[in-house]
């Protein structure tokens, strides 16, 4: 059974992503938040699978309190919910730590498996999107950290090829068309990947090879 918390300031739409997901027979909603210092709070006390984590919310937004979540090391992971899917909120939910991000008109049996796949460990982010990501990063230009020479001199030259890949909003099975690899293959070497850079998704996995200066705009 996966546990859900909802972070919303809105109440009827708290109440709307309630009766979805309790319809689900592997989805349960562990409480609910009408904002970001109930939801840090919350999410230490009911250690949800997933947070469902508004952006905009008066005191403190969903951004900080992302950032505060995944900070404090537990396994809850935040699914964020936006209202533009390139607005200054998602790109900073992202680094932040966010395992993907949802318009808020999202299809109800989208959202469903949006859920499952961040509580799996992936992310939600679709190759599209991927790629605007890719674009609004290169925009404001890139911000290295510490330690990342070391860390990409750690990836085989296959490694580095497959993260350039992900990076470039390719799926697995693009990814092994392409390198004429099996996707059995691939999804081994994006493991890997992810391991030695220490990403808990492909969305970081993302974020570190456009900081690494792996990708540019298409």
């Amino acid at each position: 059974m996966t546990t859900v918390l909802i972070v919303d300031d809105q109440t009827l739409q708290r109440l709307g992503f309630r009766m979805l997901l309790e319809a689900q027979p592997d989805l349960t909603v562990a409480g609910e938040a009408s904002g970001g210092a109930e939801a840090v709070r919350l999410t230490a006390e009911l250690r949800p699978d997933v947070v469902l984590m508004d952006v905009r919310m008066p005191g403190m937004d969903g951004i900080e309190a992302t950032r505060r979540i995944v900070e404090s090391g537990g396994r809850s992971r935040v699914l964020v919910l936006t209202t533009f899917d390139l607005d200054e909120y998602a790109y900073d939910a992202l680094r932040a730590g966010a395992s993907g991000f949802f318009l808020k008109d999202v299809r109800p049996e989208e959202l469903v498996v949006g859920i499952r796949a961040v509580a799996a460990g992936d992310s939600v982010i679709s190759p599209g999107l991927t790629r605007k990501l890719i674009d609004a990063f290169t925009a404001r230009g890139p911000a290295r950290e510490p330690g990342q020479d070391r860390q990409l001199a750690e990836l085989t030259e296959r490694e580095r090829e497959v993260l350039t890949a992900v990076a470039s909003g390719w799926t697995n099975g693009e990814i092994a068309e392409r390198l004429h690899l099996a996707e059995s293959t691939v999804k081994s070497h994006v493991s890997r990947v992810m391991t030695k850079l220490g990403a808990r998704d492909r969305v970081q996995a993302v974020i570190f090879a456009y900081d690494a200066g792996l990708v540019r705009p298409a």
